[in-house]
């Protein structure tokens, strides 16, 4: 089961559920905002966190991380080249919003990584590094729901913003045309500042 929800710091920001519906254990992703909301969430429905999931370090998908963290005690996951986003208020661009947020100790993934439940092994994504957006961007993809999440990769009939810290155009559309592409047409996308969408609907638009 996937389940967005829309949370708003200073930016309005998805955030998603994945959970298992055999043992209500799964992953929360990109918590941008509002960890009280989440959390209430969560306690109603019987959910157990088994780890929250970074698509990138900007601030709007991680500002719940901390608060979260310290309440469910889940690991918190995120490409190996994270900390030069989370560590730094410039590249995050909490210090241009909010003022200086950082956040330390995640664990890393690197492309091809599958992280899995313990509740159920055959529960599970896998990491693939989509570059562009920033550097530590990457999207999650379960090939047995047909679903990814993709940050602020590729959007409903747009491309993600490459021109904040770390971005690069040519990377940015290599991501989206050699890896997201190459996904299953009916792969559903959910990103984390538009509606769903799916692989084959924008290849058609891309062109």
């Amino acid at each position: 089961m996937v389940q967005c929800v829309p949370v708003k710091g200073y930016f309005e920001e998805n955030c998603f559920f994945y959970i298992d519906d055999k043992t209500r254990h799964g992953f929360l992703i990109d918590p941008g905002a509002e960890a009280g909301r989440l959390l209430s969430l969560i306690r109603r429905e019987g959910w157990v966190i088994e780890a929250i999931l970074l698509t990138h370090g900007h601030f709007d998908h991680t500002g719940a991380v901390n608060e979260l963290r310290d309440v469910l005690g889940t690991p918190v996951y995120a490409h190996e080249d994270a900390d030069r986003y989370l560590l730094n208020p410039r590249m995050n661009l909490s210090a241009f919003c909010v003022g200086n947020w950082t956040m330390k100790n995640v664990e890393y993934l690197r492309e091809g990584d599958i992280i899995s439940l313990d509740a159920n092994s055959d529960f599970s994504l896998r990491v693939i590094h989509t570059p562009g957006h920033t550097t530590d961007s990457v999207v999650y993809y379960s090939e047995k729901d047909r679903v990814a999440f993709v940050g602020d990769t590729i959007f409903k009939g747009s491309i993600g913003n490459y021109q904040y810290p770390g971005g690069d155009r040519q990377d940015i559309a290599e991501s989206i045309i050699g890896k997201i592409f190459t996904l299953p047409d009916d792969t559903v996308l959910y990103s984390g500042h538009s509606e769903e969408t799916s692989v084959g609907i924008e290849k058609r638009r891309y062109r």
